[in-house]
């Protein structure tokens, strides 16, 4: 997995690539801690290059999502593709999250 951290104005885009998996998800979560602290935030997951995502990353971005809006920032998700989609929608993480 890699994750690249893109300025879009005042948005900082984590563009994903690869496998959120339990191998890979604690380096999305060291990326991302950052952005944790910074009140009003906003911050996008492009997912458009990422393959795959299990319960670890699902708990990766459940959690970026709670630190965020405390913080009164904003948190989206983009560009997920079918398969991933299928697994936000099977475990609920659709209604919770912000799918744009």
């Amino acid at each position: 997995m890699e994750v690249k951290i893109i300025k879009e104005g005042d948005v900082n885009v984590f563009a994903i690539t690869g496998r959120v998996d339990t191998s890979t998800a604690s380096h999305l979560e060291d990326a991302v801690n950052a952005y944790f602290t910074v009140p009003g935030a906003k911050v996008i997951f492009d997912c458009k290059e990422m393959e795959y995502i299990s319960s670890s990353g699902l708990r990766v971005f459940l959690s970026a999502h709670k630190n965020i809006a405390m913080k009164g920032g904003e948190f989206s998700i983009r560009a997920i593709s079918p398969q991933v989609k299928a697994v936000f929608d099977m475990t609920g993480f659709s209604k919770i999250l912000n799918i744009i």
